[in-house]
């Protein structure tokens, strides 16, 4: 490669990093990769545009193979080229796991990370292997929230390092993934006790930084303080954010230092949606109960709450399965109702809205042209991306999805309930 043509890619590849809001420069590539919850860009999108993953399946239909997980837990696949990691429990929550199955669907290693005396109570919802791993080449993070945090040589199985000492009283069982960003590994510790950010370096494990919630929480009730969201990482105006939502509020931090940059109120908590964020905008969802959508400039400093809010979405919003963004549209599903909408991101206006029907908490996946829903009892319903309901596919396995999906190239990784499936188009005959 020449100079010039070198110096042309780079150019290309910081632009479309900052088009997407993310430091998504892996999703730009043909690597096999899936290094996170919802996607190399952290939002539940594929760049690439020669995936065309299938959009017809059934228990006997474009099935490569379908491996049984053992245990329970709801974390989501990441995969490294031909490694699927994620993470199980194992005793009513007293064992957790990490798996790894290799692309055949064959199980590489299954290696016992903690032992846990007494766990706490979860909801009936949740599991205690709920947060996603991250992966890089050569090894894997795993996060359990307050029963620990682990680090694996991907090729081994051997366990590199381990940290079990931050506690947190989560009340519903954990549910916020980790990331990594350079050399760090960042994660929300959002209990009803305490609520602060962390950053470990990823090669020791050891604490980098540690930042308390600035919001005083005093004056409402302990179960108003916890918050089941994943950070995301975004990029604006050149620097680096971590969009940071959490109860009573949604932060942005400095991730190298911890700093935080700005912080918007709002009176929700145990928000389990992720962030995204397209432009100069982030678009957080702010509670479970009665959930609301706002999309929030990027570019404040200290409490921009009344100046920086462009603008919020209050009917039918979602609160458990994250939003997905594409093409300056807005796609969500509500979890008891099945109540689809579509917003102009730009605006908050509402495209359309149609109701789906199931029960859903896995957050849909925009790949090819397509929006692709998951419900908890096996169903997945496929619609048409754009400005008018569309509906191509609805599609049933035996058991429902917890977890959300990964795609590389035309390949879908979907966890159940009990399995980890390969689906892929066969040829017709």
């Amino acid at each position: 490669m020449t100079t010039g043509t070198l110096g042309l890619y780079c150019k290309n590849a910081i632009l479309l990093s900052v088009l997407c809001g993310t430091f998504a420069l892996q999703a730009m590539t043909a690597e096999p990769t899936w290094p996170q919850f919802r996607g190399p860009a952290g939002m539940g999108i594929v760049l690439d545009t020669d995936s065309n993953p299938p959009a017809n399946w059934s228990e006997q239909e474009n099935i490569t193979w379908k491996t049984k997980i053992p245990g329970s837990g709801w974390s989501s696949p990441v995969i490294w080229h031909d490694q699927i990691w994620l993470t199980t429990s194992l005793n009513n929550g007293q064992q957790v796991f990490a798996v790894c199955v290799d692309t055949s669907g064959k199980i590489k290693h299954q290696v016992k990370l903690f032992d846990i005396a007494k766990p706490q109570v979860k909801n009936a919802l949740n599991s205690y292997a709920s947060p996603s791993p991250t992966i890089e080449a050569g090894r894997v993070y795993l996060h359990f929230g307050t029963y620990g945090t682990a680090c694996l040589d991907t090729q081994s199985g051997r366990v590199l390092w381990t940290r079990s000492d931050l506690n947190l009283d989560h009340q519903e069982g954990p549910g916020s993934s980790i990331i990594l960003h350079d050399d760090l590994l960042l994660f929300h510790c959002d209990g009803r006790d305490v609520q602060f950010v962390m950053a470990l370096n990823k090669q020791t494990g050891k604490t980098a930084w540690k930042t308390k919630r600035s919001i005083d929480l005093s004056k409402v009730n302990d179960f108003q303080r916890k918050a089941f969201s994943t950070p995301l990482i975004v990029n604006f105006q050149g620097r680096a954010q971590m969009i940071s939502p959490a109860a009573q509020g949604c932060y942005s931090y400095d991730p190298q230092t911890g700093r935080e940059l700005w912080k918007v109120r709002y009176p929700g908590f145990s928000a389990v949606p992720h962030p995204v964020s397209q432009g100069n905008l982030a678009y957080v969802v702010t509670d479970f109960g009665k959930p609301e959508l706002w999309a929030i400039r990027l570019d404040g400093r200290g409490d921009v709450t009344d100046s920086h809010v462009k603008w919020k979405y209050t009917s039918s919003v979602c609160s458990t399965p994250s939003v997905v963004l594409v093409d300056d549209l807005i796609y969500f599903v509500t979890d008891k109702t099945g109540v689809a909408s579509c917003l102009d991101a730009k605006t908050g206006k509402l495209v359309w809205k149609h109701r789906l029907g199931g029960k859903f908490s896995t957050s849909p996946l925009a790949v090819a042209g397509k929006i692709y829903f998951f419900d908890r009892d096996g169903k997945t319903t496929v619609i048409a991306q754009g400005r008018k309901f569309q509906q191509l596919a609805v599609n049933r396995l035996e058991s429902g999805c917890m977890a959300s999906p990964a795609i590389i190239g035309d390949t879908l990784y979907l966890r159940t309930a009990t399995a980890l499936y390969r689906l892929e188009q066969k040829p017709a005959r």
